[in-house]
C-alpha cells in the first residue's frame, strides 16, 4: 500500500493523488532539487538524468515515476516544466521534457 504525504500535499493528478508518495518517489524530488541546486540558475535537467542518477542500470523504469516527480513539485511551485525552451501545462505535455526552477 502506498504511503500517503501530508494532508496539504499537492497532487500533479488524480493518478498521482491514488498512487501516493512512496520512498521512491520522495528520493526522485530530492533528487530533482539536488541536480538543480549543482546548476546554474537558468540550467535546466531532463528526467532521464534523475531516473540515470538514482538507477544507472536500470533507470527506465524509473522515467515516469521521475516525471510524476516533477508534475507534483510543478503543483507546489518549486519547478517549471518546458518544452522547446517554453514553460507548459505538466497534465499535457507530451514528448520530451526539461525541469528548471521558476524564473
Amino acid at each position: 500500500m502506498p504511503s500517503s504525504a501530508s494532508p496539504d500535499a499537492k497532487w500533479c493528478s488524480a493518478a498521482c493523488r491514488k498512487h501516493g508518495v512512496d520512498a521512491t518517489d520522495r528520493a526522485l524530488e530530492q533528487r530533482i532539487d539536488e541536480l538543480l541546486a549543482a546548476r546554474s540558475r537558468s540550467s535546466s535537467i531532463c528526467p532521464s538524468e534523475v531516473a540515470r542518477s538514482l538507477e544507472p542500470d536500470d533507470w527506465r523504469p524509473l522515467m515516469e515515476p521521475a516525471r510524476r516527480a516533477a508534475r507534483r513539485m510543478v503543483a507546489r511551485g518549486e519547478v517549471e516544466i518546458t518544452q522547446n525552451g517554453s514553460v507548459v501545462d505538466p497534465s499535457t505535455a507530451k514528448g520530451p521534457i526539461r525541469i528548471r526552477r521558476p524564473r
